[in-house]
């Protein structure tokens, strides 16, 4: 499996959504997710999308998505982790920028992802990467930023009155700060260099960044949690699991770490 049975993925889903999206948008919420997270129509659609493509494959795959929990195809097998919608609140607010984002596992931990997927929803790009192959936007190599100049830092906060205190100080030391409120979509940005680093210091969930961890690491990128610790051991699933801190590479990386360990405590 590889990343062209992703890619017929996100032909359909870059096909039906804009399509479908103001529709999408009027309905309600349509009840709690695996993740204890609110289920929009938006993402049940999309998690339609990808689980009735999936069934197609010639392979037996163990789903596991934001929405459905556990799903196992064909007897169960390769894990394919989903979100399928990242940024849902942009979605049903009208904001555009919003994605899906899949990673193909042959283990049990993020260190064990081989493909990573993301699909801007409303522009169409894709981006990818494959363990030792590198990382493409629309099928061209991509690189992470080669400085450590602290240029453009994105951040995403799950309750911004404990969140930024922690993260200000590094924030404050970039010429530019930006919250797109899609984590994979942000980690894509790291790994074609439009992005310095990334930061999330609240627990993320595996489905959030498991793809964008890939695409980071073969871009040239760094991805800790906010100790400097990998999280090469992290347990996938519907769970929270770490804080997020991906730098375009190790002195970039260095740096952000010593502003944060000197942060007051």
């Amino acid at each position: 499996m590889d990343i062209s049975y992703l890619r017929k993925i996100g032909e359909r889903l870059k096909r039906e959504i804009p399509l479908q999206l103001e529709e999408l948008r009027k309905a309600g919420p349509v009840g709690k997710g695996a993740s204890g997270d609110i289920t929009h129509m938006i993402d049940k659609r999309a998690e339609d999308i990808v689980v009735e493509e999936a069934e197609k494959f010639d392979e037996p795959l163990t789903i596991i998505s934001e929405e459905c929990g556990f799903k196992d195809i064909k007897g169960g097998g390769k894990r394919l982790l989903i979100d399928p919608v990242d940024g849902s609140r942009n979605a049903i607010s009208g904001v555009p920028l919003f994605s899906t984002s899949i990673a193909i596992i042959d283990g049990d931990v993020i260190g064990d992802v081989s493909w990573g997927y993301v699909i801007n929803l409303i522009s169409g790009d894709e981006f990818w990467a494959g363990k030792g192959e590198g990382s493409f936007l629309n099928g061209k190599p991509i690189r992470t930023q080669q400085d450590s100049a602290f240029k453009v830092i994105a951040y995403e906060t799950s309750t911004p009155k404990v969140d930024m205190p922690r993260i200000l100080p590094l924030v404050s030391m970039f010429n530019r700060a930006r919250c797109f409120g899609s984590t994979a979509l942000d980690m894509a940005f790291l790994s074609q260099g439009a992005v310095s680093t990334f930061i999330v210091p609240s627990l993320s969930r595996s489905f959030d960044f498991a793809a964008g961890y890939l695409l980071v690491k073969e871009a040239g990128g760094i991805v800790t949690d906010l100790d400097g610790k990998e999280i090469d051991g992290t347990e996938i699933g519907v769970k929270r699991a770490t804080p997020i801190l991906a730098s375009a590479n190790e002195g970039l990386h260095k740096n952000a770490l010593e502003v944060l360990r000197a942060r007051p405590c």
